[in-house]
């Protein structure tokens, strides 16, 4: 609420495809309105997803591009099938905006209607998958081979092929981490999804304060300072020549991972809405850190023993080959994604800061990098950037706006979008390793 005159005003209402970001603001941006333009040509529309990636359209065609592959192109599974397994990925992380949008995507491509009415009432093959969304949702890394062989041994019931089971954990894996995006960037409902009051993404009132408290003058001032403080120290990270041995480098790696570990704490689980829960089955199963205190932690998976470009693709290329290219298209896309400025200054290499935020996110699903020294994620990443990375990557629905606009204040709103898809193009990799590990496992 405002105050005029010793009266609350009621704030507007936030408008448009984004809580967080002002239409206004979006529109601003040149490269943002050429998409729309074109997804106007060949739609009639633009939905609120692309409207946002939008503001960054090298990657933005990549994705569509990938999105449209998956759900349109020839392959093992119905048409219906996929939108179906995009609504169960959906709903672990109770996003409405997917659930919503594939439900009528599944009507279209001549789904059974039943179907909509809970999970229980889909092919028993179908309901054979819940243990891997689940696990792909929350805790990738516990996906071993036993796993792949219950779905497609021989002898299993309403058995799944290979090919099929690939093409569903990239759906599944795509889903989970297209729903941080949609938390993640605030997008609201589209227009003709508004009516659905589980579909609303945060508190309008809560949004516009947070924006006004974070704009005030002192605020802004100490937020300049901010700036240029992390640009020296990701000058001074640049010029280190200082080398560690592998013992310290897992040190600081563990360092990393026990502090991620205070980051965030309330994250305690609400009761699922019968829209969520209908097509969800142990909904207490969230996400738990990778090492938690006083727990025999599962071993570290090594980016040296098993990366996506010496492991995974070549094993996605032999299974669903087109996918495997337009995935590595579009991580080589996502993390060399620059403009060289951050916030108001230009010329700037943002690498180091870049690297270290796809890092931090691997570390946080137990993933290390043997040549990387993790003490460069606490010299670049301030604790609120930490509390919403994780919370987004690990928790979506947990997210609010007041996490959005306390990391980076003085940064342009493109500029946390990027943040996004780095953080949704990690976490989906992370996911996709782990459950192409234990395939790679079962086939051997």
């Amino acid at each position: 609420m405002k105050e005029e005159a010793g009266v609350d005003q009621p704030q507007t209402l936030p408008s448009g495809p984004s809580a967080f970001i002002p239409i206004e603001e979006i529109l601003d941006e040149g490269a943002a309105q050429e998409v729309m333009s074109e997804a106007l040509l060949s739609e009639g529309r633009v939905d609120h997803i692309n409207t946002m990636m939008g503001l960054h359209p090298t990657y933005q065609t990549c994705f569509q591009r990938t999105h449209n592959a998956l759900l349109q192109l020839d392959g093992p599974l119905p048409l219906s099938w996929r939108h179906f397994i995009i609504i169960l990925a959906s709903a672990r992380h109770q996003c409405s905006y997917l659930v919503q949008h594939h439900s009528s995507a599944f009507l279209l491509a001549g789904g059974d209607e039943s179907w909509l009415r809970g999970l229980h009432c889909a092919p028993p093959k179908i309901q054979r998958l819940q243990t891997l969304n689940k696990l792909l949702a929350h805790r990738p890394w516990i996906i071993t081979q036993e796993h792949i062989q219950e779905l497609v041994c021989p002898g299993a019931e309403a058995r799944w092929s290979l090919a099929e089971l690939i093409q569903a954990i990239v759906l599944m894996s795509h889903a989970h981490s297209l729903a941080s995006f949609v938390w993640g960037c605030g997008v609201l409902p589209e227009p003709e999804q508004s009516g659905d009051e589980s579909l609303q993404m945060c508190s309008p009132t809560e949004s516009c304060c947070a924006r006004d408290k974070a704009r005030n003058q002192q605020e802004w001032s100490e937020a300049v300072n901010e700036v240029k403080l992390l640009m020296e120290k990701m000058m001074i990270v640049q010029q280190q020549g200082e080398e560690f041995t592998q013992e310290e480098m897992v040190t600081r790696f563990e360092r990393e991972r026990t502090e991620s570990l205070l980051e965030p704490a309330d994250v305690q689980r609400s009761v699922l809405p019968d829209c969520f829960s209908r097509f969800v089955v142990d909904a207490d199963f969230t996400y738990q850190d990778f090492s938690p205190r006083g727990v025999q932690a599962p071993p570290t998976m090594r980016a040296q023993d098993y990366s996506w470009e010496d492991h995974g693709f070549s094993l996605m290329n032999r299974l669903y080959g087109e996918m495997a290219q337009l995935l590595d298209e579009k991580f080589q896309v996502v993390c060399a994604l620059t403009y060289n400025t951050m916030a108001m200054h230009s010329h700037v290499d943002t690498s180091t800061l870049r690297k270290a935020i796809w890092n931090y996110i691997h570390c946080i699903y137990g993933i290390r990098y043997d040549d990387y020294n993790y003490g460069e994620v606490n010299q670049l990443l301030e604790r609120s950037l930490k509390v919403y990375v994780k919370t987004v990557a690990c928790h979506p629905e947990k997210t609010t706006p007041r996490m959005y606009f306390s990391f980076w204040r003085q940064f342009r709103h493109s500029e946390k979008v990027h943040v996004n898809l780095l953080l949704m193009e990690a976490r989906l990799q992370a996911a996709l390793l782990y459950a192409l590990r234990a395939i790679t496992r079962y086939m051997t």
